[in-house]
């Protein structure tokens, strides 16, 4: 823990630094040696580990299975689809040399692992019978080109999850897709308390080789957009690249159809910058490692006493199956204890005294919003202690939604666009006709761009390939007939 324990920085005056002090001073994350990496330390990783829990479950119980597949992959491999070798050439790092010796073949550290996953899917799929093949591995990966680093938000190698499935028809694999896609949607809204917008990544901002990309996009409180996942329908290119073939029930050989989707470390960001404070972390309680803390406040002569009631309500917590620290350090003043925990995050602080414990009574503090009840009743508290962790689940989400639907704002023409990102935080929502050309002039006067095409609210959305035209009226930019709503906002 840093000498300095409270963040020193207002997060609204300067959200970077304030970022850069709740991930060090909250135990999270440190900067390593190599320049754009991270050191990810054991409460940070806990939070991983609560995602990667809640999403594991969600996939096995719909038919993926955990795998593993190389770090490196052989230049060959990549060069089969040379849309990945086009997408990915300038972030890809490249192993050289074996100790002292050249290698024959350069070999790319993984970048994403497609090319080393679907030689391994031709060789299991025989028949139709093998399909779908569901796959996944949580794994790092390394992107060297990004250059404005920092943790979990950006950095050249992340930890993630990517899933890899094959099927025997377009249908399974966009059904697929959007199952993905929406079990991402569970994790950052039900898990993190981060309400969301899902839609499709413009044509010309989607994977590789993808027919479509579709994603899940959060709005932080500085206004920026944080890709929090991305779900891809990979249609028969990386199957026909790397023969992916099947017998269907009429004996004639088919070309499957595929998909690939990813969740990374970059949730934590996330977390961290949208429910984060001026005093540091607050964390929705379903992901918090530390549920309820409890903070004993005793003298010399009466430490005895106050510990021993502090364990009793600690062990009355637990048997509710609540994570519970008990905080009964004597070199740290309550004081000291109340700041640190504030700092990372716990949901819910109970402070007992010695009027709590003449009283059988305990005293409890909200992070959400500072609540404190003086003296509540031990046997009350300890009844509706998962009531009041649930209720703080809610109120963090709500307080996010409120400001989501604040700052969604429409606008009919290019100065519209331009006058409501100079002057608001949050997503522009206008008319867009598909072209690159339009999103590249506002991206270029005010560093916005398009980071969803939204679902239509109240019907199955269509892929971007079929250009249905739901949606009436001229592109904002350009005046051309409009395909699609669009959100231009910055981003991370």
């Amino acid at each position: 823990m840093s000498q300095e324990l409270g963040i020193t920085v207002k997060k609204d005056q300067n959200p970077s630094e304030w970022y850069t002090q709740v991930v060090q001073k909250a135990e999270m994350a440190d900067y390593a040696p190599v320049k754009g990496c991270m050191i990810i330390k054991p409460y940070g990783m806990k939070i991983w580990e609560s995602i990667k829990e809640d999403f594991n479950t969600k996939i096995e119980n719909t038919g993926a299975e955990n795998a593993y597949f190389p770090l490196f992959i052989p230049e060959s491999y990549l060069e089969k689809e040379e849309d990945i070798v086009e997408g990915f050439d300038p972030e890809v790092a490249w192993v050289t040399h074996g100790g002292d010796k050249e290698l024959e073949e350069r070999l790319a550290v993984r970048p994403t692992s497609e090319s080393i996953i679907a030689p391994y899917m031709a060789d299991e799929v025989r028949s139709h019978r093998d399909l779908p093949l569901r796959l996944n591995q949580w794994a790092n990966v390394v992107r060297w080109e990004a250059t404005d680093t920092r943790p979990f938000l950006r950095t050249r190698e992340f930890l993630w999850q990517e899933g890899h499935t094959a099927h025997a028809t377009e249908e399974g694999a966009d059904e697929e897709t959007m199952l993905r896609l929406e079990q991402y949607q569970e994790v950052i809204e039900d898990h993190l308390a981060i309400p969301s917008i899902l839609g499709y990544k413009p044509e010309h901002d989607k994977f590789p080789g993808a027919k479509y990309t579709t994603t899940i996009e959060t709005l932080m409180p500085d206004g920026k957009s944080i890709q929090s996942g991305t779900s891809h329908q990979l249609g028969q290119h990386f199957a026909e690249a790397f023969e992916i073939e099947f017998e269907d029930e009429d004996s004639e050989t088919q070309t499957a159809w595929t998909t690939s989707w990813g969740l990374s470390t970059r949730t934590i960001g996330a977390l961290i910058m949208a429910h984060g404070d001026d005093d540091g972390l607050r964390l929705p309680p379903r992901v918090a490692p530390t549920q309820v803390v409890v903070v004993p406040i005793y003298q010399e002569d009466n430490r005895d006493e106050v510990v021993e009631y502090a364990e009793e309500v600690t062990e009355e917590l637990e048997e509710k199956g609540l994570r519970v620290d008990l905080d009964d350090r004597d070199h740290r003043t309550p004081g000291y204890k109340f700041n640190e925990w504030e700092l990372k995050g716990v949901p819910l602080r109970v402070e007992i005294g010695p009027n709590e414990v003449e009283d059988n009574a305990v005293t409890p503090v909200r992070r959400d919003n500072g609540e404190k009840k003086m003296g509540q009743d031990r046997e009350e508290f300890v009844e509706e202690a998962e009531e009041v962790l649930e209720n703080i689940q809610e109120s963090l989400y709500n307080e996010l939604e409120e400001y989501l639907q604040e700052n969604i704002r429409e606008a009919e023409s290019k100065n519209e666009i331009l006058a409501t990102i100079g002057k608001n935080r949050g997503y522009v929502k206008t008319r867009w006709c598909g072209k690159e050309s339009c999103e590249e002039e506002i991206k270029d006067e005010v560093s916005a761009e398009i980071v969803v095409l939204p679902f239509e609210e109240d019907s199955k959305p269509a892929t971007i390939q079929e250009k249905e035209d739901h949606i009436d009226g001229e592109c904002a930019v350009c005046g051309e007939k409009a395909e699609r709503w669009a959100y231009f906002a910055k981003n991370y």
